[in-house]
């Protein structure tokens, strides 16, 4: 029995310090620094590239916005990666004045593949780019994406994450959940690690990388998770990522709980494939750099699956020394409240403070703020499920709405 008690005592310690390290950070993200100090005041030339597999109704609604951009015209070419497409993508692309490279690759499919197979093409071609910004098809893009990248690029920026924000917040419970996730990783990781010299990471969409940074080995990326991997490897080397508040980028969320549980699922495999790969480079990154940033970054890819492993852990050591007598029924209670309410309650009500800090509309989220911590518990489902059963069937996201610049 006095084993269980110094295990439960080991697990308290290891959870209790992970999330106040995790706190100390965030509050970072209400400090407001100065700029950044311009290095050149050079105009850069820009790719904007949109890998698309199907997107025929929604690809013309980024290319528009991308086309209104408030930067030099000849600055930037939009390229379109019509990835296996059986639809008018490739078409309906042309026509709205995007270049289009058609892909057909039935045994590579994902993002990654795509922009391996494309970059390399401009790499050995030597286009004449500064840096590249990545886009989903379904984005639209603030008019003034590429010239704040383009203020990072002469601030000494390489590779920087734009602000995600989403084109659907209230459509469903579902893609308020997921809204109110990117609010907080938005300002609660990104920004908090920006501003205390950390690296944030790239997120899916919406990021600049300057062309110099992949010349090398081209974009080499082999997970189900190609953003996270690609951040990973460069905070391994000990090179920090950017994060660009002021350039935004609107992404579609899910709408249906199905489609959202299919996505979720990649995503967690994902996870468990940079888990796989990169923890072990993470922690000699750790020691021969010995820097805050290589351990932050290992506490991310620790701070998932390993995170959830000993929390379930904790919980099943107060189930057995309840009934073993060695825990009263109320002690029980207490113990497991102290881990639901911070994981399904708290985050409700941090989630409107960012809110009110942020300027985002609080009324029309209310039933997204209600349901968020079903969301939470199905995400955590979701990890337990993958690690058990992976999932790595891509699934297509249906777009219900036709959702313009001029809407957001």
């Amino acid at each position: 029995m006095e084993y269980l008690y110094v295990l439960k005592q080991a697990l308290v310690w290891i959870i209790t310090i992970f999330w106040l390290y995790q706190l100390v950070v965030s509050l970072c993200s209400l400090v407001k620094l100065k700029d950044k100090p311009l290095i050149t005041q050079k105009k850069h030339k820009f790719m904007a590239i949109i890998p698309a597999h199907n997107e025929a109704a929604v690809v013309a609604n980024l290319i528009e916005s991308l086309k209104k951009q408030n930067y030099d015209k000849d600055l930037y070419d939009i390229y379109v990666i019509a990835d296996n497409c059986t639809d008018d993508t490739a078409k309906i692309a042309k026509e709205n004045g995007a270049i289009v490279y058609e892909r057909f690759d039935e045994e590579h499919k994902t993002k990654g593949y795509a922009l391996q197979w494309f970059l390399k093409q401009k790499i050995d071609e030597d286009a004449p780019y500064d840096a590249f910004c990545v886009f989903d098809a379904d984005n639209i893009v603030d008019e003034n994406f590429i010239k704040n990248m383009n203020k990072k690029l002469c601030q000494g920026e390489d590779v920087v994450q734009g602000y995600r924000d989403i084109k659907n917040p209230t459509d469903s419970w579902v893609s308020s959940g997921y809204a109110i996730f990117y609010w907080m990783m938005n300002r609660f990781y990104h920004l908090a690690r920006y501003n205390l010299g950390l690296s944030p990471l790239i997120n899916g969409t919406g990021f600049m990388v300057r062309f110099d940074v992949i010349k090398p080995n081209g974009w080499n990326t082999e997970t189900l998770t190609e953003d996270i991997e690609f951040s990973l490897k460069r905070i391994i080397e000990g090179k920090k990522l950017g994060w660009a508040t002021d350039a935004i980028v609107y992404d579609e969320q899910p709408v249906g709980f199905k489609q959202s549980w299919s996505q979720r699922s990649r995503w967690t495999v994902g996870h468990i494939q940079c888990l796989k790969l990169y923890t072990k480079q993470l922690a000699k990154a750790v020691k021969e750099k010995k820097t805050l940033m290589n351990f932050d970054g290992l506490l991310y890819i620790l701070g998932t699956m390993p995170m959830l492993i000993i929390t379930i852990l904790l919980l099943v050591v107060n189930f057995i020394l309840y009934a073993s007598n060695g825990m009263t029924f109320g002690e029980l209670v207490l113990n497991v409240l102290m881990y639901l309410v911070p994981t399904f309650l708290v985050p409700i009500f941090v989630a409107i403070i960012i809110m009110k800090l942020d300027k985002k509309p609080i009324k029309p989220m209310a039933k997204g703020l209600i349901c968020y911590p079903l969301f939470l518990a199905s995400w955590i489902v979701i990890n337990i499920k993958c690690l058990f059963k992976p999932e790595t069937k891509w699934e297509k996201i249906e777009h219900v709405r036709n959702i313009s610049i001029g809407d957001v």
